[in-house]
């Protein structure tokens, strides 16, 4: 499990409960769970790094625990109950220095210390909330969506108010009110700026430093529901899924698409572009993982999972590293394999092999019949 688990550069949770590892250098899944005891209570539904060094990994399930898994043993080393089954499954999962912070469906922000059992801080953000991000730039910042709640954008450290309220779309040309149900969200790099996708094929991009609580850019794609985004390094377009499995480039600056990525067959659930590679991952109701180029949106790993797949994490070193430990592996067992040969003593052939000779002596006896045949 030891060796397997530090193989593994992308992590997903599966409805059945499992944690599944996979190695795209050797192009193999691992699960890593105790499959005798199984059921739908640990599904998982988030997942999230607990230390920078990525040594940790705690895994959010349905019936409200925490647990964390050592990437270096390979095996669960804690389990802590962070909330109960009928405050929903979890959101959002993430970490702010030695604090974890958890949001359940029912709309409950909370925010837990390693010495308590009791939660330090609690805001509740709404109903029905889809999602909870916590922005990579300032980890007391996190934001908040789902239906019929509006993005909010709340400060850990002052949660009596959230320090944005995003207002909803002007009523349309009937004059009726627009529904939201915001699915997924992103902070964008180097700005203040978050970027959300709807359930009505939205895609909205919201300033907090403006004046404006509406959205500065509009978009939609497709006719089906958006489920998941993720921004590339850049910054300057966003990654976008839906219901039936289309994937798209959408460009932030125009609010245009790209280009889309084939090759799904189900649903998106999750989405995760990589922090330094031109590489998106993807999984969903198909249950397979895949991995697309953002360059030519060609793809380059599909391995199937056998669950249906929630959410998903990636490593932030290079995706196929592990290939170079497989590599030194293959040299050492050469290495060996010289190191007996070398040790066995050297048999010298005295003889020569006789059922040669006597395939040879049968082959002459047949010629000269022959000869004396033609004679």
């Amino acid at each position: 499990m030891e060796d397997r688990s530090r193989l593994c550069s992308v992590w997903l949770g599966s409805e059945t409960g499992i944690l599944k590892g996979v190695s795209l250098s050797r192009k193999q899944a691992f699960n890593f769970c105790n499959t005798r005891h199984l059921s739908r209570e640990q599904e998982v539904r988030a997942l999230c790094w607990g230390d920078p060094a990525e040594s940790e990994l705690l895994v959010g399930t349905r019936d409200g625990t925490v647990r964390t898994f050592s990437t270096e043993k390979g095996v669960f080393t804690e389990t802590r109950r962070c909330g109960q089954p009928e405050d929903g499954c979890f959101s959002g999962l993430a970490t702010s220095g030695d604090a974890l912070v958890t949001c359940g469906d029912c709309g409950t922000l909370r925010v837990w210390r390693e010495d308590s059992s009791e939660p330090v801080t609690e805001i509740h953000a709404g109903k029905n909330v889809s999602r909870m991000r916590q922005s990579p730039v300032d980890q007391n910042q996190v934001a908040t969506g789902g239906k019929e709640t509006g993005l909010k954008i709340w400060d850990l450290e002052r949660p009596e108010q959230p320090t944005f309220t995003a207002k909803n779309l002007r009523d349309d040309w009937l004059d009726l009110r627009q529904p939201q149900w915001v699915r997924d969200m992103a902070f964008i790099p180097d700005s203040n700026k978050v970027v959300t996708c709807t359930g009505y094929h939205q895609v909205h991009v919201f300033d907090p430093s403006s004046p404006q609580r509406r959205p500065v850019l509009e978009a939609k794609y497709g006719e089906h529901p958006l489920t998941a985004l993720s921004l590339p390094a850049g910054g300057n377009e966003v990654v976008v899924g839906n219901t039936q499995g289309q994937i798209a480039l959408l460009d932030l600056r125009k609010g245009l698409v790209c280009g889309s990525l084939k090759g799904l067959a189900g649903g998106v659930r999750a989405l995760q572009c990589h922090s330094s590679q031109p590489v998106v991952a993807s999984c969903g109701l198909d249950r397979f993982l895949r991995i697309h180029s953002l360059e030519d949106r060609k793809l380059q790993h599909k391995v199937y999972l056998k669950s249906r797949l929630n959410c998903l994490l990636l490593a932030s070193r290079d995706l196929e590293d592990g290939g170079a430990t497989e590599a030194a592996e293959c040299e050492e067992v050469k290495e060996e394999e010289d190191e007996v040969w070398d040790a066995m003593e050297q048999v010298e052939e005295v003889e020569e092999n006789p059922k040669r000779k006597t395939s040879e002596s049968s082959s002459q006896k047949k010629s000269k019949k022959r000869k004396k045949g033609q004679d």
